[in-house]
């Protein structure tokens, strides 16, 4: 008779043979973080610091702008000028040679600043634009009386302005220069009162001290004078 095993009974395999059938089962394993003394972790610090001074020193590389003065708004021939009256802008020279045409911020800009030419809004401060000397011993300060009207209401001190001259020529004179060419050019303005106050100003006319070389107030005074009730109008640049 032979011998039957039944496949639903769970000792049949015990019985069987007298032998024991088990199923081998891998042991779990634990996720662990790398501790200190990981190489792996050295190794990528020192990535890290290497890329991190590699791109600092690259940037520092790049960046050959200078730092130099510029001037905040427009300033014409006589204006005297202050650290407030200037910004900071970094400008990349394509010629090394061409800054020293400028004042740069670590530079010591002179105790008077005053200007023998005009400067634009944003300009570079260019070391020729400043007067020492006799240069700027030739700048006047030169007082003149427009009619309200003919001045924007913009103008203020520090505006740089051309003055133009209308009117018939007095007996006996010629008029100077050609109608609609100005009698003063890029002049700066010193002081600009409101109508109703300061420098002994008259009703509807607004006075206004611009800074001047001393030969344009004098071609100034000569075309005033060859002129029959002439007429000023005040032209804002910028």
């Amino acid at each position: 008779m032979s011998l039957g095993v039944r496949h639903d009974d769970p000792d049949a395999g015990r019985r069987a043979g007298g032998r024991a059938v088990t199923a081998a089962v891998p042991p779990a394993a634990r996720a662990t973080s790398p501790g200190w003394r990981d190489p792996r972790l050295w190794i990528g610090l020192l990535i890290v610091a290497v890329s991190v001074v590699a791109g600092s020193r690259l940037l520092a590389a790049a960046d050959d702008t200078v730092a130099v003065w510029a001037v905040s708004a427009d300033a014409g021939p006589g204006a005297a000028l202050t650290e407030d009256d200037l910004v900071v802008h970094r400008v990349r020279f394509a010629d090394s040679g061409d800054l020293a045409g400028y004042y740069r911020v670590d530079d010591t800009l002179p105790d008077d600043l005053r200007l023998v030419r005009g400067v634009g809004a944003g300009e570079l401060l260019p070391r020729a634009a400043v007067g020492a000397g006799d240069q700027a011993a030739d700048t006047v300060e030169l007082p003149i009386a427009v009619e309200s009207e003919q001045v924007p209401q913009a103008v203020h001190a520090g505006s740089v302005v051309d003055v133009y001259l209308l009117g018939s020529p007095a007996r006996g004179e010629r008029a100077t220069g050609e109608p609609g060419t100005p009698v003063l050019q890029e002049a700066t303005v010193v002081d600009a009162p409101s109508p109703d106050g300061g420098l002994g100003g008259a009703a509807g006319r607004r006075q206004l001290v611009l800074a001047v070389p001393q030969a344009d107030a004098t071609a100034y005074f000569a075309a005033v004078a060859a002129l029959d009730s002439p007429l000023l109008t005040v032209v804002r640049r910028g």
